[in-house]
Protein backbone atom coordinates (compact mmCIF):
# COMPACT_ATOMS: atom_id res chain seq x y z
CA UNK A 1 0.00 0.00 0.00
CA UNK A 2 1.17 3.48 -1.16
CA UNK A 3 0.25 5.97 0.97
CA UNK A 4 -0.55 9.16 -0.54
CA UNK A 5 1.96 11.17 1.23
CA UNK A 6 5.02 8.98 0.18
CA UNK A 7 4.73 8.00 -4.11
CA UNK A 8 5.74 4.97 -4.87
CA UNK A 9 9.11 5.37 -7.02
CA UNK A 10 8.82 5.04 -10.89
CA UNK A 11 8.70 2.05 -13.21
CA UNK A 12 12.37 0.74 -15.13
CA UNK A 13 12.79 -0.74 -17.98
CA UNK A 14 10.73 -3.47 -19.43
CA UNK A 15 7.79 -3.03 -16.71
CA UNK A 16 7.51 1.10 -17.70
CA UNK A 17 7.50 -0.89 -21.66
CA UNK A 18 4.65 -3.12 -20.72
CA UNK A 19 2.91 -1.28 -18.24
CA UNK A 20 2.42 1.59 -20.52
CA UNK A 21 1.56 -0.64 -23.70
CA UNK A 22 -0.94 -2.38 -21.48
CA UNK A 23 -2.54 1.07 -20.33
CA UNK A 24 -2.60 2.11 -23.77
CA UNK A 25 -4.22 -0.90 -25.22
CA UNK A 26 -6.89 -0.64 -22.07
CA UNK A 27 -7.46 3.29 -23.52
CA UNK A 28 -7.81 2.44 -27.05
CA UNK A 29 -10.33 -0.36 -27.00
CA UNK A 30 -12.66 2.23 -24.44
CA UNK A 31 -12.11 5.05 -26.65
CA UNK A 32 -12.14 2.75 -30.24
CA UNK A 33 -15.84 1.73 -28.99
CA UNK A 34 -17.10 5.19 -28.60
CA UNK A 35 -17.07 5.35 -32.22
CA UNK A 36 -16.85 2.01 -33.85
CA UNK A 37 -20.39 1.51 -33.56
CA UNK A 38 -21.28 4.68 -35.86
CA UNK A 39 -21.14 3.38 -39.13
CA UNK A 40 -22.25 0.15 -38.63
CA UNK A 41 -25.73 1.57 -37.22
CA UNK A 42 -27.72 0.97 -40.62
CA UNK A 43 -26.83 -3.26 -40.55
CA UNK A 44 -27.95 -3.38 -36.41
CA UNK A 45 -30.96 -1.58 -37.17
CA UNK A 46 -31.99 -4.12 -39.94
CA UNK A 47 -30.62 -7.05 -38.32
CA UNK A 48 -32.63 -6.64 -35.40
CA UNK A 49 -35.40 -5.12 -36.87
CA UNK A 50 -35.93 -1.49 -35.59
CA UNK A 51 -35.77 1.88 -37.58
CA UNK A 52 -32.02 3.59 -37.92
CA UNK A 53 -33.93 6.72 -35.16
CA UNK A 54 -34.25 3.73 -32.52
CA UNK A 55 -30.78 2.47 -33.54
CA UNK A 56 -28.71 5.07 -32.20
CA UNK A 57 -30.11 4.45 -28.85
CA UNK A 58 -26.71 1.87 -29.23
CA UNK A 59 -24.59 4.85 -29.04
CA UNK A 60 -26.74 7.11 -26.60
CA UNK A 61 -27.28 4.20 -23.87
CA UNK A 62 -23.21 4.02 -23.76
CA UNK A 63 -22.77 7.56 -23.92
CA UNK A 64 -25.32 8.10 -20.95
CA UNK A 65 -23.64 5.45 -18.87
CA UNK A 66 -20.31 6.56 -19.92
CA UNK A 67 -20.84 10.08 -18.45
CA UNK A 68 -22.61 8.80 -15.70
CA UNK A 69 -19.51 7.33 -14.28
CA UNK A 70 -16.81 9.04 -15.18
CA UNK A 71 -17.08 11.45 -12.60
CA UNK A 72 -17.63 8.88 -10.03
CA UNK A 73 -13.35 7.83 -10.95
CA UNK A 74 -11.84 9.53 -7.79
CA UNK A 75 -14.65 8.22 -5.04
CA UNK A 76 -14.11 4.48 -6.72
CA UNK A 77 -10.89 4.62 -6.32
CA UNK A 78 -10.50 5.67 -3.00
CA UNK A 79 -13.03 3.22 -1.81
CA UNK A 80 -11.23 0.09 -4.22
CA UNK A 81 -8.04 1.04 -5.17
CA UNK A 82 -6.91 2.18 -8.70
CA UNK A 83 -5.19 -0.86 -9.58
CA UNK A 84 -8.11 -2.93 -8.61
CA UNK A 85 -10.75 -0.46 -9.74
CA UNK A 86 -9.10 -0.60 -13.55
CA UNK A 87 -8.53 -4.10 -13.87
CA UNK A 88 -11.85 -4.89 -12.75
CA UNK A 89 -12.98 -2.03 -15.03
CA UNK A 90 -11.12 -3.71 -17.84
CA UNK A 91 -12.25 -7.47 -17.08
CA UNK A 92 -16.21 -6.08 -17.19
CA UNK A 93 -15.87 -3.94 -20.02
CA UNK A 94 -14.92 -7.25 -21.92
CA UNK A 95 -18.07 -9.56 -20.42
CA UNK A 96 -20.08 -6.37 -21.61
CA UNK A 97 -18.89 -6.38 -25.26
CA UNK A 98 -19.39 -10.19 -25.61
CA UNK A 99 -22.71 -9.64 -24.29
CA UNK A 100 -23.38 -7.11 -26.72
CA UNK A 101 -22.29 -9.39 -29.40
CA UNK A 102 -24.80 -12.16 -28.50
CA UNK A 103 -27.57 -9.70 -28.03
CA UNK A 104 -30.90 -11.26 -29.22
CA UNK A 105 -32.88 -8.06 -29.51
CA UNK A 106 -32.36 -4.11 -29.39
CA UNK A 107 -33.54 -4.13 -25.87
CA UNK A 108 -31.09 -6.32 -24.52
CA UNK A 109 -28.24 -4.88 -26.70
CA UNK A 110 -29.18 -1.31 -25.25
CA UNK A 111 -28.59 -2.68 -21.66
CA UNK A 112 -25.61 -4.12 -22.28
CA UNK A 113 -24.25 -1.08 -23.99
CA UNK A 114 -25.24 1.07 -21.08
CA UNK A 115 -23.37 -1.67 -18.81
CA UNK A 116 -20.79 -1.50 -21.17
CA UNK A 117 -20.44 2.25 -20.99
CA UNK A 118 -20.59 2.37 -17.17
CA UNK A 119 -17.98 0.33 -16.67
CA UNK A 120 -15.75 1.97 -19.47
CA UNK A 121 -16.04 5.46 -17.27
CA UNK A 122 -12.93 4.83 -14.84
CA UNK A 123 -10.79 3.07 -17.33
CA UNK A 124 -9.48 6.34 -19.25
CA UNK A 125 -8.86 8.62 -15.92
CA UNK A 126 -7.11 5.76 -14.20
CA UNK A 127 -5.09 4.61 -17.03
CA UNK A 128 -3.67 8.59 -16.67
CA UNK A 129 -2.49 7.91 -12.76
CA UNK A 130 -1.37 4.85 -13.39
CA UNK A 131 0.86 6.24 -16.27
CA UNK A 132 2.25 8.85 -14.86
CA UNK A 133 3.09 7.11 -11.25
CA UNK A 134 4.95 4.65 -13.91
CA UNK A 135 7.16 7.27 -15.39
CA UNK A 136 9.57 9.90 -13.25
CA UNK A 137 8.67 13.59 -12.66
CA UNK A 138 10.92 14.90 -16.09
CA UNK A 139 9.23 12.32 -18.75
CA UNK A 140 5.85 12.64 -17.09
CA UNK A 141 5.54 14.65 -20.28
CA UNK A 142 6.26 12.29 -23.03
CA UNK A 143 4.61 9.51 -21.37
CA UNK A 144 1.44 11.44 -21.57
CA UNK A 145 2.35 12.46 -25.76
CA UNK A 146 2.30 8.32 -25.85
CA UNK A 147 -0.62 7.83 -23.65
CA UNK A 148 -2.72 10.42 -26.05
CA UNK A 149 -1.28 9.22 -29.17
CA UNK A 150 -3.63 6.09 -28.56
CA UNK A 151 -6.54 8.13 -28.28
CA UNK A 152 -5.82 10.52 -31.11
CA UNK A 153 -5.93 7.58 -33.21
CA UNK A 154 -9.01 5.32 -31.56
CA UNK A 155 -11.37 7.86 -32.92
CA UNK A 156 -10.17 8.17 -36.15
CA UNK A 157 -10.10 4.06 -36.55
CA UNK A 158 -13.21 3.38 -35.40
CA UNK A 159 -15.29 4.18 -38.17
CA UNK A 160 -12.97 2.66 -40.57
CA UNK A 161 -12.44 -0.44 -38.62
CA UNK A 162 -16.19 -0.74 -37.80
CA UNK A 163 -16.84 -0.22 -41.61
CA UNK A 164 -14.52 -2.83 -42.93
CA UNK A 165 -16.15 -5.17 -39.81
CA UNK A 166 -19.90 -5.01 -40.60
CA UNK A 167 -19.05 -5.14 -44.51
CA UNK A 168 -17.24 -8.03 -44.46
CA UNK A 169 -17.74 -9.65 -41.22
CA UNK A 170 -21.01 -9.25 -39.74
CA UNK A 171 -21.87 -6.49 -36.85
CA UNK A 172 -21.16 -8.28 -33.86
CA UNK A 173 -17.56 -8.41 -34.43
CA UNK A 174 -17.01 -4.43 -33.79
CA UNK A 175 -17.57 -5.92 -29.95
CA UNK A 176 -15.98 -9.27 -29.74
CA UNK A 177 -12.80 -7.71 -31.12
CA UNK A 178 -12.53 -6.17 -27.66
CA UNK A 179 -12.37 -9.53 -25.77
CA UNK A 180 -8.71 -10.82 -26.39
CA UNK A 181 -7.42 -6.91 -26.57
CA UNK A 182 -8.82 -6.47 -23.14
CA UNK A 183 -7.99 -10.14 -21.46
CA UNK A 184 -4.34 -9.15 -22.41
CA UNK A 185 -4.34 -5.67 -21.02
CA UNK A 186 -5.97 -6.64 -17.76
CA UNK A 187 -3.57 -9.59 -17.02
CA UNK A 188 -0.68 -7.14 -17.80
CA UNK A 189 -2.27 -4.31 -15.96
CA UNK A 190 -2.25 -6.64 -13.08
CA UNK A 191 0.31 -8.52 -13.08
CA UNK A 192 2.76 -5.35 -13.74
CA UNK A 193 0.56 -2.86 -10.82
CA UNK A 194 -0.72 -5.30 -8.25
CA UNK A 195 2.28 -4.26 -5.89
CA UNK A 196 1.76 -0.82 -6.61
CA UNK A 197 -1.80 -0.20 -5.33
CA UNK A 198 -2.95 3.07 -4.00
CA UNK A 199 -4.75 3.55 -0.23
CA UNK A 200 -7.91 2.78 0.39
CA UNK A 201 -10.69 4.45 2.53
CA UNK A 202 -13.64 2.78 3.72
CA UNK A 203 -15.95 5.96 2.71
CA UNK A 204 -19.53 6.05 3.44
CA UNK A 205 -21.59 5.93 0.09
CA UNK A 206 -22.99 9.40 -0.71
CA UNK A 207 -26.64 7.85 -2.05
CA UNK A 208 -27.97 11.00 -2.19
CA UNK A 209 -25.36 12.85 -4.32
CA UNK A 210 -25.69 9.49 -6.51
CA UNK A 211 -29.35 9.82 -7.38
CA UNK A 212 -28.75 13.53 -8.00
CA UNK A 213 -25.50 12.79 -10.30
CA UNK A 214 -28.04 9.78 -12.16
CA UNK A 215 -30.65 11.94 -12.73
CA UNK A 216 -29.27 15.34 -13.76
CA UNK A 217 -26.12 13.51 -16.54
CA UNK A 218 -29.06 10.93 -17.57
CA UNK A 219 -31.73 13.73 -18.23
CA UNK A 220 -29.27 15.84 -19.85
CA UNK A 221 -27.72 13.63 -22.23
CA UNK A 222 -31.22 12.13 -23.39
CA UNK A 223 -32.54 15.79 -23.94
CA UNK A 224 -29.09 16.17 -26.27
CA UNK A 225 -29.21 12.97 -28.52
CA UNK A 226 -33.60 12.99 -28.99
CA UNK A 227 -33.43 16.85 -29.20
CA UNK A 228 -33.19 17.68 -32.92
CA UNK A 229 -35.54 14.82 -33.60
CA UNK A 230 -38.03 16.26 -31.42
CA UNK A 231 -37.68 19.81 -32.94
CA UNK A 232 -35.94 20.89 -29.20
CA UNK A 233 -38.03 22.96 -27.39
CA UNK A 234 -40.72 22.78 -28.89
CA UNK A 235 -41.16 19.38 -27.26
CA UNK A 236 -42.89 18.71 -23.92
CA UNK A 237 -40.39 15.95 -23.36
CA UNK A 238 -37.39 17.74 -24.50
CA UNK A 239 -38.72 20.77 -22.08
CA UNK A 240 -39.20 18.24 -18.75
CA UNK A 241 -35.55 16.78 -19.37
CA UNK A 242 -34.58 20.13 -19.67
CA UNK A 243 -36.26 21.10 -16.44
CA UNK A 244 -35.15 17.87 -14.48
CA UNK A 245 -31.44 18.20 -15.57
CA UNK A 246 -31.45 21.62 -14.83
CA UNK A 247 -33.08 21.08 -11.34
CA UNK A 248 -31.41 18.23 -10.49
CA UNK A 249 -28.46 19.71 -11.65
CA UNK A 250 -29.09 23.12 -9.04
CA UNK A 251 -29.63 20.33 -5.88
CA UNK A 252 -26.65 18.37 -6.79
CA UNK A 253 -24.17 21.31 -6.55
CA UNK A 254 -25.84 22.30 -2.99
CA UNK A 255 -25.10 18.87 -1.90
CA UNK A 256 -22.00 18.08 -3.17
CA UNK A 257 -20.65 21.09 -1.94
CA UNK A 258 -22.19 20.59 1.64
CA UNK A 259 -21.81 17.38 1.95
CA UNK A 260 -18.51 16.04 4.62
CA UNK A 261 -18.13 12.93 1.56
CA UNK A 262 -19.19 13.99 -1.74
CA UNK A 263 -19.06 11.59 -4.97
CA UNK A 264 -17.76 14.10 -7.15
CA UNK A 265 -15.30 16.55 -5.54
CA UNK A 266 -16.72 19.73 -6.74
CA UNK A 267 -14.20 21.62 -4.38
CA UNK A 268 -11.48 21.23 -7.17
CA UNK A 269 -13.06 24.39 -9.21
CA UNK A 270 -11.77 26.55 -6.21
CA UNK A 271 -8.40 25.94 -8.19
CA UNK A 272 -7.78 28.43 -10.52
CA UNK A 273 -5.92 26.23 -13.33
CA UNK A 274 -8.71 23.50 -12.18
CA UNK A 275 -11.29 25.40 -13.54
CA UNK A 276 -9.65 27.81 -16.59
CA UNK A 277 -8.17 24.69 -17.89
CA UNK A 278 -10.98 22.33 -17.28
CA UNK A 279 -13.75 25.11 -18.84
CA UNK A 280 -11.23 25.96 -22.23
CA UNK A 281 -10.62 22.08 -22.55
CA UNK A 282 -14.10 21.06 -22.56
CA UNK A 283 -15.62 24.34 -25.27
CA UNK A 284 -12.77 23.74 -27.34
CA UNK A 285 -13.43 19.88 -27.23
CA UNK A 286 -17.01 20.87 -27.91
CA UNK A 287 -15.92 22.84 -30.91
CA UNK A 288 -13.81 20.64 -32.30
CA UNK A 289 -16.22 17.77 -32.00
CA UNK A 290 -19.09 19.66 -33.46
CA UNK A 291 -17.13 19.90 -36.76
CA UNK A 292 -15.42 16.21 -36.70
CA UNK A 293 -19.26 14.99 -36.75
CA UNK A 294 -20.56 17.94 -39.10
CA UNK A 295 -17.80 17.69 -42.31
CA UNK A 296 -18.71 13.77 -43.22
CA UNK A 297 -22.32 14.28 -42.55
CA UNK A 298 -22.23 17.12 -44.99
CA UNK A 299 -19.63 14.84 -47.32
CA UNK A 300 -22.32 12.00 -47.36
CA UNK A 301 -25.43 14.20 -47.52
CA UNK A 302 -24.28 16.59 -49.83
CA UNK A 303 -20.98 16.04 -51.97
CA UNK A 304 -21.71 12.35 -53.08
CA UNK A 305 -19.18 10.75 -50.59
CA UNK A 306 -19.90 7.00 -49.45
CA UNK A 307 -18.91 6.19 -45.90
CA UNK A 308 -15.31 5.23 -46.72
CA UNK A 309 -14.38 8.23 -48.39
CA UNK A 310 -15.51 10.34 -45.56
CA UNK A 311 -13.79 8.22 -43.31
CA UNK A 312 -10.71 8.74 -45.32
CA UNK A 313 -11.09 12.50 -45.68
CA UNK A 314 -10.72 12.19 -41.62
CA UNK A 315 -8.33 10.01 -41.13
CA UNK A 316 -5.17 11.95 -41.34
CA UNK A 317 -5.91 14.23 -38.86
CA UNK A 318 -3.77 11.86 -36.59
CA UNK A 319 -0.69 11.57 -38.90
CA UNK A 320 0.88 15.14 -37.60
CA UNK A 321 -0.24 14.70 -34.08
CA UNK A 322 1.56 11.06 -34.59
CA UNK A 323 4.54 13.12 -35.20
CA UNK A 324 4.43 16.06 -33.05
CA UNK A 325 2.82 14.66 -29.64
CA UNK A 326 6.32 13.36 -28.56
CA UNK A 327 8.07 16.57 -29.36
CA UNK A 328 5.16 18.50 -27.29
CA UNK A 329 5.56 15.57 -24.44
CA UNK A 330 9.37 16.05 -24.02
CA UNK A 331 9.18 19.92 -24.18
CA UNK A 332 5.96 21.08 -22.37
CA UNK A 333 8.68 21.09 -19.24
CA UNK A 334 10.55 24.01 -20.93
CA UNK A 335 7.94 25.89 -22.60
CA UNK A 336 4.89 27.40 -20.64
CA UNK A 337 2.18 25.26 -21.62
CA UNK A 338 -0.48 28.43 -22.68
CA UNK A 339 1.66 29.08 -25.65
CA UNK A 340 1.73 25.77 -26.97
CA UNK A 341 -2.18 25.89 -26.15
CA UNK A 342 -2.72 29.38 -28.22
CA UNK A 343 -0.75 28.19 -31.09
CA UNK A 344 -3.56 25.02 -31.28
CA UNK A 345 -5.99 27.54 -31.02
CA UNK A 346 -4.59 29.60 -33.69
CA UNK A 347 -4.31 26.47 -36.02
CA UNK A 348 -7.49 25.03 -35.02
CA UNK A 349 -9.00 28.59 -35.93
CA UNK A 350 -7.05 28.43 -39.84
CA UNK A 351 -8.44 25.29 -40.18
CA UNK A 352 -12.18 26.15 -39.82
CA UNK A 353 -11.22 29.24 -41.68
CA UNK A 354 -10.05 27.35 -44.84
CA UNK A 355 -13.14 24.62 -44.32
CA UNK A 356 -15.22 28.28 -44.53
CA UNK A 357 -14.07 28.45 -48.33
CA UNK A 358 -15.33 25.49 -49.12
CA UNK A 359 -17.90 24.78 -52.05
CA UNK A 360 -19.78 22.54 -54.25
CA UNK A 361 -16.83 22.36 -56.46
CA UNK A 362 -14.19 21.34 -53.49
CA UNK A 363 -12.54 18.54 -54.45
CA UNK A 364 -10.96 15.52 -52.31
CA UNK A 365 -7.43 17.64 -51.76
CA UNK A 366 -9.43 20.83 -51.01
CA UNK A 367 -11.29 19.07 -48.24
CA UNK A 368 -8.37 16.81 -46.91
CA UNK A 369 -5.76 19.75 -46.53
CA UNK A 370 -7.55 21.69 -43.68
CA UNK A 371 -7.60 17.98 -42.45
CA UNK A 372 -4.03 17.30 -42.35
CA UNK A 373 -3.40 20.62 -40.96
CA UNK A 374 -5.55 19.82 -38.23
CA UNK A 375 -3.55 17.31 -36.68
CA UNK A 376 -1.23 19.77 -35.48
CA UNK A 377 -3.27 21.55 -33.49
CA UNK A 378 -4.73 18.13 -31.69
CA UNK A 379 -0.51 17.22 -30.71
CA UNK A 380 -0.50 21.11 -29.11
CA UNK A 381 -3.99 21.12 -28.09
CA UNK A 382 -4.69 17.98 -25.57
CA UNK A 383 -1.07 17.67 -23.78
CA UNK A 384 -0.59 21.60 -22.82
CA UNK A 385 -4.10 21.90 -21.49
CA UNK A 386 -4.51 18.83 -19.29
CA UNK A 387 -0.87 19.81 -17.96
CA UNK A 388 -2.43 23.08 -16.91
CA UNK A 389 -5.89 21.56 -15.63
CA UNK A 390 -3.69 19.23 -13.32
CA UNK A 391 -0.58 21.60 -12.35
CA UNK A 392 0.26 21.43 -8.41
CA UNK A 393 -2.62 18.62 -7.75
CA UNK A 394 -1.31 16.42 -5.51
CA UNK A 395 -1.05 12.42 -6.65
CA UNK A 396 -4.27 11.01 -4.97
CA UNK A 397 -6.39 14.24 -6.39
CA UNK A 398 -5.61 13.34 -9.91
CA UNK A 399 -8.15 10.22 -10.75
CA UNK A 400 -11.12 12.33 -9.58
CA UNK A 401 -9.02 15.54 -11.22
CA UNK A 402 -9.10 13.61 -14.24
CA UNK A 403 -12.55 12.20 -14.06
CA UNK A 404 -14.15 15.42 -13.22
CA UNK A 405 -12.37 17.22 -16.32
CA UNK A 406 -13.24 13.89 -18.96
CA UNK A 407 -17.07 14.25 -17.86
CA UNK A 408 -16.61 18.05 -18.55
CA UNK A 409 -15.63 17.30 -22.43
CA UNK A 410 -17.62 14.03 -23.00
CA UNK A 411 -20.56 16.41 -21.82
CA UNK A 412 -19.00 19.38 -24.09
CA UNK A 413 -18.53 16.71 -27.18
CA UNK A 414 -22.19 15.74 -26.90
CA UNK A 415 -23.31 19.73 -26.38
CA UNK A 416 -20.74 20.66 -29.71
CA UNK A 417 -22.80 17.64 -31.84
CA UNK A 418 -26.08 18.71 -31.08
CA UNK A 419 -25.48 22.01 -31.51
CA UNK A 420 -23.75 22.10 -34.67
CA UNK A 421 -26.46 19.63 -36.35
CA UNK A 422 -29.21 21.80 -35.30
CA UNK A 423 -27.28 24.59 -36.41
CA UNK A 424 -26.32 23.69 -39.71
CA UNK A 425 -30.24 22.59 -41.06
CA UNK A 426 -31.25 26.01 -39.26
CA UNK A 427 -29.09 27.87 -41.46
CA UNK A 428 -29.44 25.61 -44.45
CA UNK A 429 -33.20 26.29 -43.89
CA UNK A 430 -32.69 29.89 -43.83
CA UNK A 431 -30.11 30.15 -46.62
CA UNK A 432 -32.62 27.77 -49.19
CA UNK A 433 -35.33 30.53 -48.63
CA UNK A 434 -32.86 33.09 -49.57
CA UNK A 435 -31.76 30.91 -52.89
CA UNK A 436 -35.58 29.86 -53.70
CA UNK A 437 -36.40 33.88 -53.73
CA UNK A 438 -33.80 34.23 -57.22
CA UNK A 439 -35.11 30.65 -58.48
CA UNK A 440 -38.17 31.77 -60.17
CA UNK A 441 -39.96 31.75 -63.72
CA UNK A 442 -38.55 34.67 -64.76
CA UNK A 443 -34.54 33.85 -64.37
CA UNK A 444 -32.86 33.05 -67.35
CA UNK A 445 -30.83 30.60 -66.07
CA UNK A 446 -33.91 28.30 -64.59
CA UNK A 447 -35.99 29.13 -67.78
CA UNK A 448 -32.57 27.37 -69.98
CA UNK A 449 -31.68 24.72 -66.63
CA UNK A 450 -35.86 23.25 -67.13
CA UNK A 451 -35.83 23.75 -70.87
CA UNK A 452 -32.81 21.68 -71.02
CA UNK A 453 -33.80 18.95 -68.55
CA UNK A 454 -36.98 18.69 -70.46
CA UNK A 455 -35.14 18.59 -73.80
CA UNK A 456 -33.60 15.55 -72.01
CA UNK A 457 -36.81 13.93 -71.61
CA UNK A 458 -36.79 14.46 -67.80
CA UNK A 459 -40.71 15.26 -66.82
CA UNK A 460 -41.70 18.48 -65.44
CA UNK A 461 -42.13 17.77 -61.65
CA UNK A 462 -39.03 16.17 -61.74
CA UNK A 463 -36.87 18.63 -63.21
CA UNK A 464 -38.30 20.93 -60.37
CA UNK A 465 -37.24 18.29 -57.95
CA UNK A 466 -33.66 18.25 -59.39
CA UNK A 467 -33.02 22.09 -59.50
CA UNK A 468 -34.67 21.98 -55.98
CA UNK A 469 -31.79 19.53 -54.91
CA UNK A 470 -29.17 21.68 -56.55
CA UNK A 471 -30.76 24.45 -54.10
CA UNK A 472 -30.96 22.29 -51.58
CA UNK A 473 -27.22 21.42 -52.25
CA UNK A 474 -25.90 24.76 -51.85
CA UNK A 475 -27.65 26.17 -49.24
CA UNK A 476 -25.93 22.93 -46.98
CA UNK A 477 -23.00 24.01 -48.28
CA UNK A 478 -23.28 27.23 -47.01
CA UNK A 479 -24.65 26.41 -43.66
CA UNK A 480 -21.62 24.42 -43.25
CA UNK A 481 -19.22 27.10 -44.45
CA UNK A 482 -21.21 29.39 -41.58
CA UNK A 483 -20.59 27.08 -38.85
CA UNK A 484 -17.07 26.78 -39.57
CA UNK A 485 -16.59 30.35 -39.93
CA UNK A 486 -18.39 30.44 -36.36
CA UNK A 487 -16.01 27.91 -34.64
CA UNK A 488 -12.82 29.86 -36.26
CA UNK A 489 -14.25 32.85 -34.52
CA UNK A 490 -14.96 31.04 -31.12
CA UNK A 491 -11.54 29.18 -31.25
CA UNK A 492 -10.05 32.95 -31.11
CA UNK A 493 -12.02 33.85 -28.42
CA UNK A 494 -10.98 31.22 -26.00
CA UNK A 495 -6.92 32.21 -26.63
CA UNK A 496 -7.57 34.50 -23.16
CA UNK A 497 -9.25 32.24 -21.45
CA UNK A 498 -6.13 30.27 -21.12
CA UNK A 499 -3.66 32.95 -20.19
CA UNK A 500 -6.42 33.44 -16.98
CA UNK A 501 -4.23 30.38 -15.80
CA UNK A 502 -1.00 30.45 -13.77
CA UNK A 503 0.63 26.47 -14.66
CA UNK A 504 2.97 25.82 -11.79
CA UNK A 505 6.60 25.14 -13.23
CA UNK A 506 8.32 21.99 -12.42
CA UNK A 507 10.58 19.39 -13.52
CA UNK A 508 7.64 17.16 -13.81
CA UNK A 509 5.95 20.23 -16.53
CA UNK A 510 3.30 17.66 -17.57
CA UNK A 511 2.17 16.58 -14.18
CA UNK A 512 -0.95 15.51 -15.46
CA UNK A 513 -2.97 12.95 -16.99
CA UNK A 514 -4.04 13.72 -20.78
CA UNK A 515 -7.85 13.84 -21.65
CA UNK A 516 -7.05 13.15 -25.17
CA UNK A 517 -10.30 11.38 -25.69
Amino acid sequence: MAAPAAPLPPLEGSARLWGTVALSAATFMNVLDTSIANVSLPAIAGDLAVSPNQGTWVITSFAVANAIAVPLTGWLAQRFGQVRLFVGSVILFVIASFLCGLAPNMTMLIAFRALQGFVAGPMIPLSQSLLLSSYPKALAGLAMAMWAMTTLIAPVMGPLLGGWITDNMSWPWIFYINIPVGIVAALASWGIYHKRESQTHKLPIDSVGLALLVLWIGALQIMLDIGKEHDWFHSPLVVSLAVVAGVGFAFFLVWELTDDHPVVDLRLFARRNFWTGTVTTAVAYGLFFGNVVLLPLWLQQFMGYTATDAGMIMAPVGMLALVFSPIVGKTVAKVDPRRYATFAFIVFALVLWLRSRFNTQADFWTIMIPTIIQGLAMAFFFIPLVTITLSGLAPEKIPAASGLTNFARITAGAFGTSISTTLWESRAAMHHAHLAESVNPSNPAVQSTLSGLGAGGMPADQALAFVNRLVDQQAFMLAADDIFYISAALFLVLIPFVWLSHPQRSAAGADAAAGAH
